[in-house]
């Protein structure tokens, strides 16, 4: 198999080195070029041909956000437009601005920038952990030497959930997990809920801080309903969408007088990731029952397959993204390869499934003769 070409954009020339060694060093991957800004990216696309770009942000003549712009509408050659991007971030305010204006312009994921984690050695390791991972999701390339592994990632044909062994439950509580390519999927899902939706939302996207309280921020902007960063404590009622905040788990926690309230725990990760969608998934099931609809959207990992297999058998419903619109269809794929779900949906029909469950059926009235 050839090796994932791919283009190191940066106006660093340490981060460049430092980048393009890591990835020479594995034999899967081939650094076909780098650049030292985005115009001279975007000039390069179309000759070197990557199967995938990282691009920093703040460069020069042409920054990362605006390269990811130009490359996605087609300047440099639309036969790259749809190259995948990874955008390199700083862990600050202003950092998760650019970076959420990057996937908002058509990145497809991001890292922490190699510059910000100490020697170069830690920095190497960093880029080592965070990026080639990533590289192989996003170009659908699992690691030749892990065949095991290999056949977890590749692509399958979802199979039929199991029949019901009782009556499907009516929804109390909408919970949402997401990784990769998430924001722009949650962006597009929570602009078409509707105001009078009738159950609270929680939601999981993996995210580091400050990133989810500013995601937050811009989903509240999007649609009717409000979104906020979740806090401990706060009663679940219909109207508002809970987003887990960095580092945290978010779960649902029964109060007195049979209410439920948001819950925030640093428990170990699980699936690599705190906040993770399982943990969230679970604690529906145990405070609504079967009550639950359970959406999964595209994402690297496994994060939710557990969680999505308790609700079902609760008999709560399960909806997740299809592979055509997923950017890594890893999460909603592995659902979808249990059994686990009720319904495979591209993403622009999730909102409209999500209504559909959760609104219920007229029923019939006689009339009296």
């Amino acid at each position: 198999m050839d090796p994932i070409r791919v283009m190191v954009v940066d106006d660093s020339v340490v981060v460049r080195k430092i980048v393009t060694d890591v990835l020479s060093a594995d034999p899967g991957i081939e650094v076909v070029g780098t650049a030292v800004n985005g115009k001279v990216a975007v000039s390069k696309l179309g000759n070197l041909e990557p199967d995938l770009v990282t691009m920093d942000i703040e460069m020069p003549e042409m920054n990362g956000i605006e390269a990811v712009r130009a490359i996605r509408a087609g300047v440099g050659g639309s036969a790259r437009s749809r190259v995948p991007i990874i955008m390199f971030s700083t862990l600050t305010e202003r950092g998760a601005s650019a970076t959420l204006d990057a996937l908002s312009a058509g990145a497809n994921d991001y890292v922490t920038k190699p510059a910000n984690v100490g020697s170069v050695g830690q920095s190497m390791e960093s880029v080592r952990e965070q990026l080639i991972p990533r590289i192989r999701a996003l170009t659908g390339r699992p690691a030749a030497a892990a065949p095991a592994r290999a056949a977890a990632q590749a692509p399958v044909r979802p199979r039929q959930a199991p029949p019901r062994t009782g009556p499907r439950s009516t929804p109390a509580v909408l919970v949402i997990g997401s990784s990769t390519g998430g924001p722009e999927a949650l962006a597009r899902v929570v602009a078409h809920l509707p105001a009078s939706l009738p159950v609270p939302v929680l939601m999981v996207q993996h995210m580091p801080p400050v990133f989810t309280r500013q995601f937050a921020q811009r989903l509240d902007r999007l649609g009717a309903l409000r979104v906020v960063e979740a806090v401990d404590g706060t009663p679940l009622v219909p109207g508002t969408i809970h987003l887990a905040p960095g580092d945290h788990h978010l779960v649902i926690r029964a109060t007195r007088g049979g209410q439920f309230s948001t819950a925030l725990t640093q428990d170990p990760p699980e699936n690599f990731c705190r906040p993770a969608v399982d943990p969230l998934f679970r604690s529906a099931v145990a405070a609504y029952g079967g009550a639950v609809l359970g959406v999964v959207l595209t994402g690297m990992g496994s994060d939710g397959r557990n969680g999505a297999g308790e609700i079902r058998n609760a008999g709560g419903t399960v909806v997740v993204q299809d592979q055509a619109t997923s950017v890594v269809w890893g999460m909603p794929g592995a659902v979808a390869q249990a059994g686990f779900a009720d319904e495979v949906l591209p993403l622009e029909r999730i909102a409209d499934a999500i209504h559909r469950y959760l609104t219920p059926v007229p029923t019939s009235v006689g009339i009296a003769r």
